[in-house]
């Protein structure tokens, strides 16, 4: 992980990265309203589409290696890359969004975890305790020396607040920028590998994916959706964030991070 070429980011390339990841917090919030029983995934895949296009910018997921849709919609057991189709919203499922936009070639990435109605007490401390991890993991990141710091973060708040959830280890975290996949890595879980020092000017996207049961998955024919072996529920939390001369910044959260980072008594370090 050391070894790879990391694109590091000037002040003015990181607000041009901030006004794509607003894009995609408006097009998730959009969607947001779209969670509730009876709504079909491939129209709460159109709302987010149209948001996106009336900011001026583009879905980054839709035809991204042949993937068919503009978001992410994944379902209970499904932990990712769920195509939004003909699946119709039940209450009491649980519903992972994941977005992107790209804005004047910029790209940015963010992801969301919520509930249709009503849901049980053990899928709520999981969506909350993998939104924590994501925030410990962004708060790690703010003061780490080495990428690897942030998986640590991230597994050791999923192990304090529930030991029997597992930080699924077949999907990462990435670099973002120019490209929407990008060096280096940014594992979700403690590893030996300390991966690339941190330096200004680097743009991560951190997603925590955490999972009632076991962290073995398999992938369903249409080579995309990505569920857990053992049918457990699952939830996917990202933001795009960007480490400045100054400290962190949180570029697809409105307020930069200000409220979560703070409790965590870090401030944020936005460029304008």
């Amino acid at each position: 992980m050391g070894r790879e070429r990391i694109e590091l980011k000037s002040p003015e390339e990181i607000l041009a990265m901030r006004k794509s990841g607003l894009v995609t917090a408006a097009a998730l919030e959009a969607v947001r309203a779209q969670l509730v029983p009876g709504a079909q995934a491939r129209d709460i895949d159109q709302v987010a589409a149209e948001a996106i296009r009336q900011a001026g910018a583009e879905p980054n997921f839709l035809n991204y290696q042949g993937y068919p849709a503009s978001i992410c919609l994944s379902i209970n057991d499904v932990v990712v890359h769920g195509i939004p189709g003909s699946q119709v919203l039940r209450p009491g499922d649980l519903v992972s969004i994941d977005c992107g936009a790209v804005l004047n070639g910029w790209h940015s990435d963010s992801a969301i975890t919520q509930a249709v109605g009503p849901v049980g007490a053990r899928a709520e401390v999981l969506m909350e305790v993998t939104r924590k991890a994501l925030w410990d993991g962004i708060a790690a990141f703010a003061q780490a020396t080495y990428v690897g710091e942030i998986g640590a973060a991230i597994e050791a708040s999923v192990q304090a607040a529930e030991p029997s959830f597992a930080v699924l280890r077949d999907f990462v975290g990435h670099g973002i920028g120019r490209a929407m996949h990008m060096a280096p890595e940014v594992l979700n879980f403690a590893s030996r590998q300390r991966g690339p020092k941190i330096r200004p000017g680097m743009v991560l996207a951190i997603e925590p994916m955490v999972v009632e049961g076991k962290p073995a998955t398999s992938t369903d024919r249409d080579g995309w959706t990505v569920r857990t072996v053992d049918a457990s529920l699952s939830a996917h939390w990202e933001h795009t964030v960007a480490r400045t001369e100054t400290g962190i910044w949180v570029l697809t959260a409105p307020d930069g991070g200000e409220a979560e980072l703070a409790a965590r008594g870090i401030t944020i370090a936005p460029l304008a």
